[in-house]
């Protein structure tokens, strides 16, 4: 008997709780170059330790949240990225928030997986990917328009990702407490697809890398090259992520129309592009567009990568796992961003980035187009032989029951006399006029 379907509604919450600190990432770490006395590129290293650790996480679990449970793995990854980022953001001691930002990412990375899990196991996973890419965009771009209007310290975006943290708790009771029983089949643990499913989860770090390397350091472009301030900063992410929901919309609303291999391979070409753009940015106009042009574009590739792998194993070990390789190129995003601004520019960075993302399209590409020919994986659940016990065939005698004889009657039928003409004419003249006085 199969698992029940978990609803996609707490999934798309837990979505939105695991992939925001990714999304808070250059207000993160901007905050942590101002508000603490660390430099650029240490502030850089601490969020990347925060992804590394969310990227450990998923590692870890990719074949074991079926096992133990969504519910309590989902309770477990909330309450350590309460407690994880709750204390950064209430301490100023940089190995408090250091091991603060760690423990958070564990607790991430832990609500990811088991949301990755689960989209996998939906009918649609494509559409259940899309609302919890809307529901992060919708609550970063909120954060982005309200953090630069509230203190200036770096204790307020470690405070909103505990905060999500504790209100998508109560919707893990809505999850199963186990997805699957346990099995002993040969086989069973075996994954699908291995060599699209290896060549996808190399690709994914280098794909990550490449963009959030831009997206950690962003926030210095914006305030340093295009000499804006941290307020329109703000506002051009929170126009950013506005336009990133327009984006998914879109992807949802095509859905599986156009494929996956056209979004993915072109959606990397044009965000090479942007890339290169922001990246060269020295005023509003440029910084703007390349900003709102990647994240446009950037969920929209992003979903049809979650669906590709989901599509490669219903268990949604594959989504786990190219997830987890995905936050490992997100981890090192903004230290390889710091490292290579430091040393060639931001213009240079830009360019660096922009090649690197189209030679990494193709593999990409190609498993998205060796994966489109074939129909979906299924399951190996094994096959139980229920015993038939044969039911003895009885036999019932037949009762001879006697006919009798009943004699036949014959009832004479008397035909009645009609009358003739004759009769009518022998009546009396008067007698109808008589009858009709009455």
């Amino acid at each position: 008997m199969s698992a029940p379907r978990t609803q996609p509604w707490p999934l798309v919450a837990l979505f939105t709780a695991g992939y925001l600190a990714p999304y808070l990432l250059p207000t993160t770490v901007g905050r942590l170059d101002s508000g603490l006395p660390l430099t650029a590129t240490q502030a850089g290293a601490i969020g990347s330790a925060l992804l590394l650790s969310s990227a450990t996480a998923g590692f870890l679990l990719a074949s074991r949240v079926d096992r133990t449970g969504p519910r309590v793995l989902a309770r477990a990854g909330l309450a350590l990225a309460a407690l994880g980022y709750g204390g950064a953001a209430l301490t100023g001691a940089v190995p408090a928030v250091v091991a603060g930002a760690v423990v958070g990412g564990l607790g991430s990375g832990t609500v990811t997986a088991v949301a990755a899990s689960g989209i996998a196991g939906q009918r649609d996973p494509h559409r259940v990917t899309t609302l919890g890419l809307l529901g992060v965009s919708a609550l970063a771009g909120a954060l982005y328009l309200t953090i630069p209007h509230l203190s200036p310290g770096h204790g307020l975006p470690f405070a909103a990702l505990a905060l999500t943290a504790l209100a998508v708790w109560p919707l893990t009771g809505r999850l199963s407490g186990r997805t699957a029983p346990a099995r002993t089949a040969v086989g069973y643990d075996r994954l699908p697809h291995p060599r699209a499913g290896l060549l996808l989860a190399a690709a994914m770090p280098c794909w990550s890398l490449a963009q959030n390397a831009l997206w950690g350091v962003s926030g210095r472009i914006g305030l340093d090259q295009a000499h804006l301030t941290e307020v329109t900063v703000g506002a051009v992410f929170a126009v950013a992520l506005g336009a990133g929901l327009l984006g998914v919309l879109g992807a949802g609303a095509l859905g599986p129309r156009l494929g996956r291999a056209l979004p993915i391979g072109a959606g990397s070409a044009l965000i090479a592009g942007c890339v290169a753009l922001s990246a060269a940015a020295t005023d509003l106009p440029a910084f703007a567009a390349g900003e709102i042009a990647w994240n446009l574009l950037y969920p929209v590739v992003l979903s049809y990568v979650i669906a590709l792998a989901a599509s490669l194993d219903p268990r949604g070990r594959w989504t786990v796992l190219v997830g987890s390789a995905s936050s490992l190129g997100t981890a090192a995003g903004p230290l390889a961003g710091s490292v290579l601004a430091a040393g060639a520019g931001f213009p240079a960075m830009g360019r660096v980035l922009g090649a690197g993302l189209l030679l990494i399209a193709v593999p990409m590409t190609a498993v998205a187009l060796r994966t489109g020919r074939r129909p979906l994986p299924v399951a190996d659940i094994p096959v139980v032989e229920v015993p038939v016990t044969e039911v003895p065939v009885l036999d019932i005698p037949v009762l001879d029951i006697p006919v009798l004889d009943i004699p036949v009657v014959e009832v004479p039928v008397e035909t009645p006399a009609v009358p003739v003409q004759g009769a009518y004419e022998t009546a009396s003249p008067n007698s109808y006029a008589s009858t009709s006085a009455r």
